[in-house]
């Protein structure tokens, strides 16, 4: 239930206060947009439409395409309406929603990648038994788990926001409805907000980032031991190169802007890095995976060749 509160909406001040800039900044975040949805969409439609991508690995990739698409289309759209509006404002309803599908789908992006490096390692490390451990229904179970997983863990934040009062300035100098934003403007004790957002989403971010480099140690040392051949060794490697560049690139600012507290962080870096883990990572993630993963360019090579037949014959 939410609190009663004086404030019924906020103003989201953007990512800068200039107004000289605004227009060449919706254009390169609609450019940027348009890229992620599109790229990230042509890789779901290979994973369902080739057979030969129903596997495990590219189970979890097509979560994660879809995980990218919906990530930045709860902040970007409403970000590129107030590059062009003057009255830059959103309902607290509005705001609370954003922050919990914020949350919900980034700790679920999270625990997918933590879940796409455990199968990288037995993949790698236990190829005899890969297919009996790494059976479809334990892959949908994984995948239902970390999306209710993550669901749960922005309720808790979407319900404790909700319950503090705001009687004072409604400015949030982001782009969007964010936990940390918001506690420095509420009235009263925010204490336990922010322990609850130190705690339990310091050991979201945390927790699947240290389980995946202990994952690729096991890769690693097991690689080393059992593979003496250079060339083996490198292409099993490079198989989870994409996926290391992923966790790299949404990890580590991830990490930073929530294991800090509130009080000791600058209002313009968090911003910064908010846009390089919600806009960036996501539109760079097909790019990564197609660039570096032959099975996925040869099946968009297929489907490519397969669409001047379709054509063809729909003109007979």
């Amino acid at each position: 239930m939410l609190n009663q509160t004086s404030v019924t909406e906020f103003l989201l001040l953007g990512l800068t206060d200039i107004q000289d800039p605004q227009p060449f900044l919706f254009l390169v975040f609609l450019t940027i947009y348009l890229v992620n949805v599109a790229g990230n969409g042509a890789i779901l439609m290979i994973v369902l439409s080739d057979p030969r991508l129903h596997s495990p690995m590219y189970f979890f990739l097509g979560n994660l395409s879809c995980l990218d698409i919906c990530y930045s289309t709860v902040t970007l759209p409403k970000m590129l309406e107030n590059f062009l509006s003057t009255h830059k404002a959103i309902s607290f309803l509005g705001c609370i929603s954003q922050l919990h599908f914020f949350h919900f789908l980034g700790s679920t992006e999270s625990l997918l990648l933590a879940v796409m490096a455990f199968d990288r390692f037995v993949a790698i490390c236990r190829p005899l038994h890969y297919t009996v451990i790494m059976n479809p229904q334990l892959c949908i179970q994984m995948a239902i788990t970390i999306w209710v997983t993550g669901f749960l863990h922005a309720l808790l934040h979407s319900i404790m926001t909700s319950r503090l009062n705001f009687c004072g300035s409604n400015h949030i100098h982001h782009f969007f409805c964010d936990v940390k934003p918001l506690l420095e403007l509420a009235c009263g004790n925010t204490e336990l907000n922010q322990r609850l957002l130190n705690t339990v989403t310091g050991t979201i971010a945390t927790g699947p980032f240290f389980l995946t480099l202990l994952s690729y140690f096991y890769i690693i040392t097991s690689l080393f031991l059992k593979t003496p051949s250079c060339s083996m060794l490198h292409r099993a490697l490079s198989t989870c190169a994409s996926h290391f560049m992923v966790v790299v690139l949404f990890f580590a600012p991830v990490i930073f802007t929530y294991i800090r507290s509130t009080s000791g962080s600058s209002r313009d870096q968090d911003r910064i890095i908010a846009v390089m883990y919600s806009v960036v990572t996501p539109v760079l993630n097909p790019l990564i995976y197609t660039l570096r993963n032959k099975e996925v360019k040869g099946a968009l090579r297929r489907m490519l060749r397969k669409s001047p037949d379709v054509k063809g014959s729909t003109r007979q």
